[in-house]
């Protein structure tokens, strides 16, 4: 979440002695505006300042020290919050900092000096392939949707995208006779993530059988993929839904979600052989540290790369 701050033109702060909750909105015009983020993106920094905000109640931020912003993330701590959400509040409290900095409200930021959890130390829950297929198989005829469920669940799992990336997936992005889609993922980063041929025949299916009729219930011809009863996008939240519900009915663990089949899509990938640069590529990761997680999570792989290479395994 690191960006590059510069000057330019851009909604200004209020003018105060003190930085208090009115600047909220002129930073996430800052992050949305100027440096281009995405919209889910923009919506995360202004949840995480919100809640640094209602930590800092009466404090100064001009005044903090390192060893108040560690209470920062003990408090965080006490939320009982993942380590993936802790980081990322860390992560907007450094861009937030640096935004006070560009304003002249900071001379330096205390917080670049704050510590996340290494993305290695976090193993992410995956499935195995024989639940992975279980899971698959569970949009039934008798659901409502059922193909357009089966899609969501194949995708999911055959590109390892995002829920806010499949939510957006365009018809036009779906190359079904080259067998590959482009999805768009963070900051509007394009790469393009190959399908194979279940995947493909989900889709077909589902465009042949269902879309068409969903589609016929709005004016114009909606271009996303997915379709919600209404014809319209498919909303992340709903797929969340969907995951759980299938998900339950599979008897996987209550606690996965779209995520778990992008964690488990790598974790398969690399069990199988894949080159960690390639599966960073399909992942759309930035730095493949954030991909060598996922070498972590199938001891197999490693042990089988030992015996290969090392000359006394």
């Amino acid at each position: 979440m690191a960006l590059i701050p510069k000057k330019s033109l851009r909604p200004h702060p209020p003018s105060a002695g003190t930085v208090s909750t009115s600047y909220l909105e002129s930073f996430v015009a800052y992050v949305a505006g100027e440096c281009h983020l995405a919209e889910n993106s923009v919506a995360a920094y202004r949840r995480d300042t919100t809640r640094f905000f209602q930590w800092l109640q009466a404090r100064t931020v001009a005044a903090l020290t390192i060893r108040d912003l560690a209470d920062y993330v003990s408090w965080l701590h006490g939320l009982k919050l993942n380590p993936t959400s802790i980081a990322r509040h860390i992560a907007s409290l450094r861009v937030f900092f640096r935004y006070l900095q560009l304003e002249g409200l900071l001379v330096e930021s205390h917080a670049e000096l704050l510590g996340s959890q290494k993305l290695w130390e976090r193993v992410p829950k995956v499935l195995s392939p024989a639940q992975v297929n279980r899971l698959l198989d569970m949009p039934k005829p008798g659901d409502i949707y059922w193909r357009r469920d089966r899609v969501l669940l194949e995708l999911l799992y055959a590109t390892g995208c995002r829920a806010s990336e499949l939510s957006n997936l365009k018809l036009q992005d779906v190359h079904l006779n080259e067998g590959y889609c482009v999805c768009r993922g963070k900051g509007d980063k394009q790469r393009m993530v190959p399908l194979g041929a279940k995947a493909t025949a989900a889709v077909l299916t589902y465009i042949e059988h269902e879309r068409g009729s969903l589609a016929a219930l709005v004016s114009l011809p909606p271009q996303w993929v997915l379709l919600s009863y209404r014809g319209r996008r498919l909303r992340r939240e709903r797929i969340w839904e969907l995951m759980k519900r299938y998900a339950l009915r599979a008897g996987a663990p209550p606690e996965i979600g779209p995520h778990t089949m992008r964690h488990s899509f790598a974790t398969h990938m690399l069990a199988g052989g894949a080159d960690l640069r390639q599966v960073q590529e399909m992942l759309g990761h930035a730095s493949i540290a954030t991909t060598q997680i996922y070498t972590h999570v199938d001891p197999t792989r490693l042990k089988a790369v030992h015996r290969k290479f090392h000359p006394r395994a």
